[in-house]
């Protein structure tokens, strides 16, 4: 059990200093990924404050790669709310992501501007600021050896602020986005280049993630279709690109798939193909939704063809996703609303 134990231990850490390796020397993705981030707008794009027409509480756990020692673990939890006659939105969000001995945790207050463009669309402006502690405790690894990097010299511990924007254009069956929820490129590393060495310094820092995002419904009834795509854009990376198809009946049960084309390639199968993914959405109450989605992994972990720590069969990534609604305008809650 003891060597079992020291195993895990130096598993998660290679894995770890695998990621911060690439994260350093590509242009690697920072921003925490969802499946349903259809129902999770708010973490991606600030203008969607307030387009609910009413207070929402969410709240989002995402477990990728249950059983790999240092898998990633996401958290977020966002409130918003019109205000002034619905002309602005405003909200708070507050996301945590961990990989590995990396930790971030950020906080955000949000702001849109919503102007009726029809007699049902609206179109909102927003911004975001706050800021993000980022966290890279090397020196908490176990069983590494002497190995001079775990010794605590290249520890990150730092409180980065941020700023981010967005549009987003909606109306009760459609709607369209697009965002950068971090424009500011904070350095992360401790260490400092020399002014030759201007690319590796560029390496790293945070980088800007721009998301297009677009849905609407089809059909009336007790039965319509909702499709939906993100396309994400990183410098340095090829695009990512998520598809989705969702089934409503009688507007309380929802069940969809999606496919993901990732932009972390260092994983990826067979031309950056990353997951085909399953969702289920109950609507519980008009105030209260449930959904989860499973994403059928399709990168290297789960290649059988590969030997050693590369042979992981079967790893499953978990998303869960609570929603409350107050209804202090319930003529408006009892209206679907179905992004």
């Amino acid at each position: 059990m003891k060597n079992f134990t020291n195993l895990k231990s130096r598993l998660a850490t290679l894995f770890f200093v695998g990621l911060l390796s690439v994260n350093f020397h590509t242009y690697a993705q920072q921003e925490a990924m969802f499946s349903q981030y259809m129902f999770n707008t708010m973490a991606i794009n600030p203008a969607y404050a307030g387009s609910r027409d009413v207070l929402s509480l969410t709240a989002l756990g995402r477990y990728q790669w249950i059983g790999v020692p240092g898998a990633p673990t996401t958290y977020t939890f966002s409130m918003d709310m019109p205000i002034s006659s619905e002309k602005m939105g405003l909200g708070l969000q507050a996301s945590y992501d961990g990989i590995g001995l990396a930790k971030n945790t950020g906080i955000y207050l949000t702001y849109a501007y919503r102007v009726k463009v029809g007699p049902r669309s609206t179109l909102s402006f927003g911004v975001q600021g706050g800021a993000v502690n980022i966290r890279w405790a090397l020196s908490d690894a176990k069983d590494v050896g002497i190995d001079p990097i775990f010794g605590g010299t290249y520890d990150i511990n730092k409180i980065l602020p941020n700023v981010g924007g967005g549009i987003y254009l909606s109306n009760d069956r459609s709607y369209m986005g697009f965002s950068c929820p971090q424009i500011i490129q904070n350095p992360l590393s401790n260490y400092n280049y020399a002014s030759s060495d201007s690319a590796a310094a560029k390496k790293s820092r945070t980088q800007r993630h721009f998301f297009l995002m677009m849905g609407f419904v089809i059909g009336k009834g007790n039965f319509k279709i909702k499709p939906s795509t993100m396309i994400r854009y990183t410098e340095g990376t090829p695009l990512g690109f998520d598809g989705n198809l969702n089934f409503w009946i009688k507007d309380k049960i929802s069940f969809g798939i999606s496919g993901r084309i990732g932009q972390f390639q260092s994983f990826s199968q067979t031309e950056g193909f990353d997951a085909a993914v399953g969702m289920l959405e109950l609507q519980l109450t008009p105030q209260f939704r449930l959904g989860y989605a499973y994403d059928f992994t399709a990168n290297r972990l789960n290649d059988p063809s590969k030997k050693g720590i590369d042979r992981v069969i079967g790893i499953p990534t978990h998303e869960a996703m609570l929603r409350y609604e107050f209804g202090y305008a319930k003529n408006k809650i009892l209206t679907p609303r179905y992004f």
